[in-house]
């Protein structure tokens, strides 16, 4: 019996970002393309984001998730679609879709949600939505206060970033 739980060929990040701007989904973009989203050259191969954990939210976002064939990524073929009790925990759910991957996280360090993440987000203009997207100035203080070695990695190329950004406003100001 052939397995539902194949990877698709070719990620295509911006039609998922654009999936959820559509179905109405209340996010924040967190994560490597929130960096990519504001100047930082570096490569992610997923989309992270912060819900709004509101009963409406969560249904917009299941109905989105089934519209895209989005399931668990797990190490066994067993597929298992996501549910609303899923995206009401305080946890994460790494999803495959036919988009790519996407991460969806209830909270990201120190438990922040998205209400609590809101004030520290610069809105980004994408294909004619706006987008909330975390502020690199934030990105770079979480991975300074992060453990694991890819964040630590990537913490030297971000912290330029937030330099030559902050350089650049301040020569237009």
């Amino acid at each position: 019996m052939p397995s539902k739980n194949k990877k698709p060929q070719v990620s295509d990040l911006s039609a998922l970002l654009k999936g959820l701007n559509e179905a109405g989904i209340e996010f924040i973009l967190v994560g490597g393309m929130a960096a990519v989203a504001q100047g930082a050259p570096i490569t992610t191969f997923d989309l992270n984001i912060v819900h709004r954990q509101t009963e409406e939210n969560i249904k917009k976002l299941i109905k989105f998730l089934k519209s895209i064939g989005a399931y668990q990524r797990r190490p066994d073929d067993k597929v298992i679609e996501p549910n609303d009790r899923d995206l009401q925990g305080k946890g994460h759910v790494l999803l495959a879709t036919r988009f790519g991957p996407l991460d969806v996280f209830a909270t990201i360090e120190k438990g922040r949600g998205f209400e609590e993440l809101l004030t520290y987000t610069v809105e980004i203009e994408f294909t004619g939505f706006k987008v909330y997207v975390l502020s690199l100035k934030t990105i770079v203080a979480l991975k300074r206060e992060s453990k694991d070695p890819k964040d630590q990695y990537r913490l030297q190329i971000l912290e330029e970033t937030l330099h030559q950004v902050s350089k650049k406003t301040t020569e237009n100001s």
